[in-house]
């Protein structure tokens, strides 16, 4: 039995966890010593006594995420083995290959780690804490890490100023664990790519649109392609190699026109297809010509963080669509994303579909998209699947 103090749940809010969901809200419990600190392991029973998990305690809604079902000490031997086991699964993926070297390691609940994100790239790995315990669990993750067997893992880079609990005052810094600087140049699926994980969104790839990137690169031949909201331009550089007829990325941000612009160097140098434009998406799409488009990419930021917000988030998904329903060209294909966890598969849908509706075109869907393999969901954690897109033929 482990020696962790122990929290015990109110009568009857112990089924979420038999039912073996690995959170355990603020509400459900009864009792909580109060010598219990953020970040601390805690054992989890029901109002009977019955065991139930251990996991990492935090101060909010969620509570309690539980990391093991078993009532046993939690060893940098622990993490070890789970990131094994993680590894192990990227390798029946086939993801690890000469040609690609980018993907995510460990994917939170979904490789039993909540709290935790590890993407890679090359060498190194960036590790991303969403929870005070995970947080200060940091160097056993490094070293474990770079103790991989057969990983390949120099560097770790830890990245959680912007993710963990502002609540929490833990003060978290962006710095190198282990290792340091090397290069920044990945690659994913035979194509390079720029990582800005020092400065850049998430850990500063978009990974999990990697196998959405291949299937648009489909698409691609002798289109005229539109990337809006590019970012580091992933869809932009798959649509230079499908052979597209010219390729226009779009950012508001010129940092992000400028690393797209890289991108397409690194990969096309020379080539005069493409161009990137430094401006609001709403303006460009208002602006264009009719018919200027047969390949539209629309892959905003999250428009819902959180719940409060999804109301203005479908008002957003429907104009950006209803616009691009508008201007693509008769034929036109659209690939359009949410990444917002809190809309659903099905109000996204909904979304998408009175866009269609206000446009009056005629429209059919091709292709339902989610995030990759190496993005696991555990089945009863349905939260963990956040990214969702529809590919549309448009006539």
């Amino acid at each position: 039995m482990s020696t962790y103090q122990t929290i015990t749940l109110k009568r009857g809010k112990e089924e979420s966890l038999l039912r073996f969901h690995p959170w355990v809200f603020s509400g459900a419990i009864a009792n909580l010593p109060q010598s219990v600190e953020e970040g601390d392991l805690v054992r989890v029973t029901a109002s009977d006594g019955r065991f139930l998990g251990v996991g990492h305690y935090e101060v909010g809604s969620i509570a309690v995420r539980i990391l093991e079902s078993e009532d046993i000490e939690l060893t940098p031997g622990w993490f070890a083995t789970r990131l094994e086991q993680a590894l192990a699964l990227r390798r029946k993926l086939g993801v690890i290959r000469p040609d690609n070297n980018t993907y995510r390691l460990v994917h939170g609940e979904g490789d039993f780690l909540p709290g935790c994100v590890v993407d890679i790239y090359g060498n190194t790995a960036v590790l991303q804490a969403h929870s005070p315990g995970m947080h200060y669990a940091r160097h056993i993750l490094a070293k474990a890490l770079v103790d991989l067997p057969g990983a390949g893992i120099a560097n770790v880079y830890y990245k959680s100023e912007t993710t963990l609990p502002y609540k929490a005052r833990l003060d978290p810094v962006n710095d190198y664990l282990i290792g340091g600087f090397e290069t920044n140049v990945s690659m994913e699926n035979g194509l390079l790519f720029n990582i800005d994980w020092l400065k850049g969104q998430k850990t500063g790839f978009f990974v999990d649109q990697r196998d959405n990137r291949a299937l648009l690169e489909h698409y691609s031949r002798d289109a005229r392609v539109l990337n809006m909201f590019c970012y580091t331009g992933g869809f932009s550089v798959y649509a230079m190699r499908g052979g597209a007829r010219v390729v226009h990325s779009v950012d508001s941000s010129a940092k992000a026109v400028t690393l797209t612009d890289a991108n397409i160097a690194l990969n096309f140098p020379g080539d005069t297809r493409h161009t990137a434009y430094a401006e609001d998406a709403f303006k460009y799409l208002a602006e264009m010509p009719d018919g200027a488009y047969d390949l539209i990419i629309l892959d905003p930021p999250a428009f819902a963080k959180h719940r409060s917000a999804i109301k203005n988030a479908m008002v957003g998904y429907r104009r950006i669509n209803a616009a691009a329903f508008r201007k693509i060209a008769p034929g036109g294909i659209l690939f359009t994303f949410s990444c917002s966890q809190a809309i659903s598969r099905e109000q996204f849908r909904l979304a998408v579909f009175t866009a269609a509706a206000q446009s009056g075109r005629r429209v059919r869907i091709l292709h339902q998209l989610t995030q990759p393999a190496d993005h696991p969901v555990s089945i009863y954690h349905p939260e963990g699947e956040y990214l969702k897109g529809l590919v549309l033929a448009v006539e």
